[in-house]
């Protein structure tokens, strides 16, 4: 269920209605940590690595997921993604054709994913975990794309990310807020932190997010941030017409502005937005006019069909930018070291 999250989940002036909205809040809450108890986990036969979030909207988990199977394959692993592929229409289990499937069908995520390992689609991740298990591929760990409150399969290794600038919001759980559960039922469930500190900085309402993570978690609170993945010397001082249909589109805007793009008109899309013909030709009128270069995120140039001429020339003409997430030298190695313990330290199963 994808909720439009609104603003007062992060800022001032919502306690009157975050109160009213508490007994659903409470019963959202309830629902999701009776499911996780009472569901029995399928322990897979491959180590599972998790990667979620504690709220709803997005905290970078792309990025995350993209940087843990570069740091598998260095340590000569062969790694898949298994992801339920928000979005698309198909079920699965699939394995995810980059070349042929399309974000109808698989969602925008699977597709980049599916560019740099081997990539299916199940909404049953236990059914995925098997197919995984079972098809012959080389395959010897899964990384999970989301699911942190997903109780059909045991997990080895789950990391938790959070906005390092928007924290975790006013605490509540949907929809009084954009927890997808109880913190401490959450906590409970992840090994690791890492914290997104992206344009993050303390503020009145968050303060210093990573700080007060390790006041709370008693495991490790890493840091990372997320940056262009490579020079990008095309938008220094360029012209641009920026749009995005992501978790927060803000955090890409402020992106192209610190690395020196002049944005001209900045529009945000619900996320994962299907572009329609309209929005196609408003976009491109709009660079015509300020003579200005289409700039988006790699998430939505996959989501950009060709089903109209209009769209396909918003796809020719706009360009995406890659990101990936870093980490410093420390944050890093503390990242190996929990990697590494779980490919060689296999998680008991529950129930």
């Amino acid at each position: 269920m994808r909720l439009e999250e609104p603003a007062w989940w992060y800022g001032p002036g919502g306690q009157l209605i975050a109160r009213v909205l508490g007994p659903f809040a409470a019963l959202w809450g309830g629902v999701a940590t009776r499911s996780y108890e009472r569901t029995a986990a399928y322990a897979c036969a491959l180590p599972v690595i998790c990667i979620g979030n504690f709220t709803a909207g997005g905290t970078g988990k792309t990025p995350l997921s993209l940087l843990v199977v570069s740091e598998l394959r260095q340590l000569g692993k062969q790694p898949a993604f298994l992801t339920r592929g928000y979005g698309g229409r198909l079920a699965g289990p699939h394995w995810v054709d980059a070349e042929r499937d399309t974000a109808a069908q698989v969602g925008d995520e699977p597709l980049l994913l599916a560019r740099r390992a081997p990539t299916l689609v199940s909404r049953d991740r236990a059914a995925g975990a098997r197919a995984i298990e079972t098809s012959g591929r080389a395959i010897d760990v899964i990384v999970m794309d989301d699911g942190l409150q997903n109780p059909a399969l045991v997990k080895d290794l789950t990391l938790a990310l959070v906005d390092g600038r928007r924290g975790l919001g006013n605490g509540r759980v949907i929809p009084a807020g954009p927890l997808r559960a109880p913190l401490d039922f959450q906590l409970d469930l992840a090994d690791a932190i890492v914290v997104n500190t992206s344009l993050a900085g303390a503020t009145p309402s968050n303060g210093d997010v990573a700080e007060w993570l390790r006041s709370q978690f008693p495991g490790p609170v890493l840091s990372g941030s997320v940056d262009a993945s490579a020079p990008v010397p095309w938008l220094e001082k360029a012209s641009v017409v920026a749009f995005a249909g992501i978790g927060v589109p803000q955090r890409f805007f402020d992106l192209l502005i610190r690395l020196g793009a002049k944005i001209e008109h900045a529009l945000p899309f619900p996320d994962h937005h299907p572009f329609t013909d309209a929005d196609a030709e408003r976009l491109l009128a709009m660079a015509d006019r300020s003579s200005a270069l289409l700039v988006t995120t790699e998430k939505d140039w996959a989501r950009l069909g060709t089903d109209s001429a209009n769209l396909a020339r918003l796809k020719q003409l706009s360009r995406p930018l890659p990101v990936a997430m870093t980490f410093d030298d420390r944050n890093r190695d503390r990242l190996l070291a929990l990697i590494e313990a779980a490919l060689v330290s296999r998680t008991a199963p529950r129930g």
